[in-house]
């Protein structure tokens, strides 16, 4: 039987060999011919044009020039290793740098002759000149592939150009990989998908995503791999959700029951309109039969809480327990001291375990869950350990669900009642643009509070430089006097950091200096304080006892101190737009005006000054989500590591794609309506691409 080519080692391509191919695993995952083929460009350089010497500037992304070496000078001396030639054609001269290959690049550019010179124009002691262009010989020379070529560039890293796998060996790679194996490269979607959506075959697009015949070829090649990727990303993701839809395995929950009308009745305030159209949402999930998972989005303080509450209450009154579990103790502590105020007059016994509770203290709560009489249970990560076992669990609600790995909820399911999974809730203040909300939970239905409780006031946002640090001090002693509480957060992106964690405690000494005891009082809270320390100085703070929090991003989610009226966020432009918006909704809470003050140093980009000017201007949370994706991709939303995709696109963005990601979710619907188990002739391939590694996105709503 043939081998297909696709599978061969990138080892054996011309060029590569052990070496290179080991390179090229670890730095761009590439192991085979085929995985190198879906390595795409990610922009193109016009490679047709030569422009004149005198016309090119620094602020050049590339340019071509077409020049007579003049003049090159070898170093001279041990220390020196760099290669100055100089180039000229009738407009004017360049000098060009060489740091490595230093011999043979002064070898081959003798004085006289003419070559072909691309790369990117720089500024050195004012002059213009390159540093390592390519070099080829000229037109006339025979290379013809220069006449109106777009050129592709790749993704390359330090080690891989260290290696010699520059921008052009990599562009010749592609060409020995699509000269042995496009032949081999097998259609993915079926003919009438192609012909409905007008999309060439796969191999004319692998060829001209690579090599562009023109902007046309280009363009269709790119549209029919964005739009491929897209729809059998969407097409996995709405199969396990129409699979789920019609299983069985749900628990029917017909009533609401006494607990849920005494708390109703009991509420301080009536709900909102978009709160009441979340719980009908949700109450016909839960009484249809089939599992709930449905994703409840709402902005910071738009009342999520009080509707998990509600929901909970209606499982008590068919029987059930419910679980909370927040990704944090600060988090899940907080959920149970106002949760237990709302369940005061229902006779629902709440409790709350998380890793500080004593071994003591969780005999009687473990005893408990399996005798019923916990109905609601409050905790983090330690409600999933194996001792933890419920009598007749029936719904589970996960706040800021992107905390917690799907192994670790995977658990969580398999506690539900008589070998059922529970109903899920998944709950979130993290504003979600919609495209990213199709992929990150294209498998959930989703519900959106878009109204904010009334009487909430608007927060006023201030970008502050460093030059009016004493009059932002003064600002916040007359709040104090006033009897308001302030946040100052610092950044601390990663805890190891010792940068910024002496960075935080830089500014606590200063905070402590300008705020003096015994007139104020300063609390200190970051994540290297024992659960214990950090509970501490958080309830000194809750309580009133402290004046200023000063802390990291730990009080990001969740920390409710309604009295507190200034968020200050030190370095502000080190943090997304998301993250930023989160640590502004701790303020706000209570009835007083309130204000957040973004401090920025002295040299700002202009992206950042544009993200903190959009802060300053709008507090509608989803608006800054679509704006922060644009601007920085989608990737983890909080605002660090770019991570958290079920699956590694290539080359659509969710950001840029998202056209093409309604269209391609829109026609995944049609399909499925007509064909839920694609076992149909015609969707056969589908069904096979499904099966490939890359969309095996693990499913744990069903676990079985």
């Amino acid at each position: 039987m043939l081998r297909n080519k696709l599978d061969t080692e990138v080892q054996y391509l011309p060029g590569v060999g052990p070496k290179r191919a080991a390179l090229l695993r670890s730095e761009l995952e590439v192991a085979t011919v085929g995985d190198l083929l879906h390595v795409y460009p990610f922009r193109y350089v016009d490679r047709s044009s030569i422009q004149r010497i005198a016309d090119v500037r620094s602020e050049n992304a590339y340019v071509q020039i077409l020049g007579t070496v003049v003049s090159s000078e070898m170093p001279q001396g041990k220390g020196n290793k760099r290669l100055t030639v100089t180039v000229q054609d009738s407009s004017g001269a360049m000098e060009l740098v060489f740091f490595k290959g230093i011999k043979y690049t002064y070898e081959r550019l003798r004085p006289g002759g003419t070559f072909l010179f691309f790369g990117k124009p720089s500024i050195f002691n004012g002059r213009i000149n390159m540093v390592h262009p390519e070099i080829d010989n000229p037109p006339s020379e025979g290379a013809v592939n220069y006449s109106g070529t777009l050129t592709g560039v790749y993704n390359s890293t330090d080690k891989l150009r260290n290696a010699g796998i520059s921008a052009r060996v990599m562009n010749k790679l592609m060409s020995e990989a699509i000269d042995l194996a496009i032949g081999d490269v097998r259609e993915t979607l079926p003919e009438y998908i192609l012909k409905e959506k007008g999309l060439v075959p796969l191999r004319y697009a692998i060829r001209n995503i690579h090599f562009p015949a023109d902007e046309t070829a280009l363009a269709k090649a790119q549209y029919r791999l964005k739009w491929e990727e897209l729809f059998l990303l969407q097409l996995s993701l709405l199969k396990q959700k129409y699979v789920r839809s019609r299983s069985e395995a749900g628990i029917p929950m017909p009533k609401v029951g006494e607990a849920f009308n005494i708390c109703y009745k009991s509420l301080p305030y009536e709900l909102t309109g978009a709160q009441k159209r979340v719980i009908k949402e949700i109450r016909f999930d839960l009484m249809s039969g089939h599992q709930m998972n449905r994703l409840l989005q709402g902005d910071v303080g738009s009342g999520k809480t009080m509707v998990a509450v509600l929901i909970a209450l209606i499982a008590i009154g068919n029987g059930y327990q419910t679980c909370i579990m927040a990704p944090t103790e600060v988090l899940a502590r907080q959920h149970y001291t106002n949760i237990s105020k709302y369940l005061a007059n229902t006779g629902v016994r709440c409790e709350l375990l998380i890793g500080s509770v004593s071994k003591a203290a969780r005999r009687p709560i473990h005893e408990g869950l399996q005798d019923g009489s916990v109905g609601i249970i409050i905790g983090t990560h330690a409600l999933i350990e194996d001792e933890v076992k419920f009598k007749n669990l029936g719904l589970a609600i996960i706040d800021e669900q992107h905390r917690f790995g799907v192994e670790q909820r995977s658990k969580l399911w398999a506690k539900g009642s008589g070998g059922i999974p529970p109903h899920v809730l998944v709950m979130t203040a993290t504003p979600i643009p919609r495209t990213l909300a199709m992929t990150f939970y294209g498998d959930l239905d989703v519900s959106v509070i878009d109204e904010m409780p009334p009487g909430r006031k608007p927060i006023q946002t201030m970008l502050v430089g460093e030059n009016k640090r004493p009059a932002l001090y003064n600002f916040i002693r007359k709040e104090i006097a006033s009897g308001r509480q302030v946040f100052i957060v610092y950044p601390l992106i990663f805890e190891s950091e010792k940068l910024d964690y002496l960075n935080l405690e830089a500014g606590y000494e200063e905070i402590v200096r300008r705020f003096p005891l015994p007139d104020y009082k300063v609390a200190i809270v970051h994540g290297q304080q024992t659960a214990e320390v950090k509970q501490f100085n958080m309830d000194a703070f809750a309580s009133g006892r402290a004046d200023i929090l000063v802390s990291t991003t730990v009080i990001e989610v969740g920390v409710d101190v309604p009295n507190a009226s200034v968020m200050v966020i030190e370095s502000s432009e080190r943090f997304g737009l998301a993250q930023l918006h989160q640590l502004r909704g701790r303020v706000g809470r209570g009835s007083e005006k309130s204000y957040c003050v973004l401090m920025h140093g002295d040299k700002v980009s202009r992206e950042s000054r544009k993200r903190l000017e959009l802060m300053c201007a709008t507090e509608n949370g989803f608006d800054l989500a679509e704006e922060d994706m644009k601007m920085r991709g989608p990737g983890d939303l909080e605002g660090t590591q770019q991570s958290g995709l079920p699956i590694n696109l290539n080359i659509a963005s969710l950001a840029r794609d998202g056209q093409v990601l309604s269209d391609a979710r829109s026609y995944a619907e049609h399909i499925l309506a007509e064909d839920p188990t694609l076992t149909m002739e015609k969707n056969l391939p589908l069904a096979a691409e499904l099966r490939k590694d890359k969309y095996g996105i693990k499913d744990y709503s069903q676990i079985s």
